[in-house]
């Protein structure tokens, strides 16, 4: 039992202990920043949480409100996001740009830090990007990247 009381009484404790207050006071022309108040001046600065395991959503703008009387672009209701790329979170776009890889959505200049600047373009009847992967010396494999409005559609390897 006085176990399962200290356990409690623990957890109650660790969000005070978690969440100090942060004040910032002005003195002699210097600014200070304390977990007490420092003064009579003390301002009380509020500290976002930057923990881990928040919401990437927080920074973005607000989504525009969209009119009650618009109709949905194509049959199955979905959006259409022509003229758009798809959207890809920070640390997947690293993790994609650290291992040379090309994933739908992705733009062009996501394409050139993957991969460099390709060797070969072609402009019709749709904009393809080619690279060419050697193994000593060999030609081992070509990829063709297909843009559509600036960004990946589709990765295609090829054996040569």
């Amino acid at each position: 039992m006085k176990r399962t009381v200290f356990v409690v009484i623990l957890m109650l404790a660790v969000p005070a202990i978690a969440w100090p207050q942060v004040y910032r006071c002005e003195a002699g022309g210097e600014t200070r920043f304390s977990d007490q108040p420092c003064g009579d001046d003390a301002e009380e600065i509020t500290i976002r949480d930057n923990r881990i395991g928040g919401s990437f959503g927080q920074n973005l703008p607000a989504e525009p409100e969209r009119e009650e009387n618009a109709e949905p672009s194509n049959e199955s209701g979905e959006k259409d996001d022509k003229g758009t790329c798809r959207f890809i979170n920070s640390t997947d776009l690293r993790r994609y740009l650290v291992r040379e890889q090309v994933v739908k959505g992705m733009t062009k200049e996501h394409v050139r830090k993957a991969f460099g600047r390709p060797p070969e373009t072609y402009p019709t009847p749709q904009e393809t990007w080619v690279y060419q992967t050697r193994y000593y010396g060999n030609l081992y494999e070509l990829t063709y990247v297909y843009f559509r409005d600036g960004c990946v559609e589709d990765v295609v390897y090829r054996k040569p």
